[in-house]
């Protein structure tokens, strides 16, 4: 089921915390960032929207480096209920799409929670103080593999916020899977 999440809480502070990642080793998701900002996402490797998005997320990525924004990715899918989603299964997506990035594992899904994290792909960037100023879309594309040129929503305003340390005002939110949560004990 599709979700989209709220709008941009300008100003929200990122929240630190150490995972596994598919490169086995734990990071500390603060400890990504750029000198310029930070970019989180939160994705899973079953989810169709981010499967039509993965090799632009790369591509944006890449570019990021370029303007001081550093990257991170992490999966808080409830991998028993979609085993597609087990970190074994992250490791080969990883490999699989190349990722230049950390993907991390949130399994007691706390991380999520913090940050309030509704869908995949869900996007927070953060300026170089770990302010939350973007909370948007990548670019226009859902689940189907949309052209290459689509304006680069995340891009441009991640740029923006190296430059300026702020955000764009308007900003279009994210679309795709609802993020898998595990069920109440």
């Amino acid at each position: 089921m599709a979700a989209i999440p709220p709008l941009c809480d300008f100003g929200w502070k990122a929240v630190a915390a150490s995972l596994p990642a598919t490169d086995g080793r734990t990071y500390s998701i603060l400890d990504l960032s750029g000198p310029n900002g930070l970019v989180v996402v939160f994705i899973c490797n079953h989810c169709p929207y981010v499967k039509a998005v993965i090799d632009r997320i790369v591509r944006d990525s890449i570019a990021l480096r370029d303007h001081g924004i550093g990257f991170v990715a992490i999966n808080a899918n409830d991998a028993e209920a979609y085993p597609e989603d087990s970190f074994d299964n992250m490791k080969l997506f990883a490999s699989r799409h190349a990722l230049p990035f950390p993907y991390l594992y949130d399994e007691d899904q706390s991380v999520a929670k913090t940050y309030g994290a509704v869908c995949t792909p869900d996007f927070f960037g953060f300026n170089r103080d770990m302010e939350l100023q973007y909370r948007g879309r990548l670019d226009a594309s859902r689940k189907e593999i949309d052209p290459a040129d689509l304006r680069r929503d995340l891009f441009e305003a991640m740029a923006m916020v190296s430059r300026t340390g702020k955000g764009p005002a308007d900003q279009q939110p994210s679309m795709g899977c609802s993020i898998k949560w595990k069920a109440s004990v």
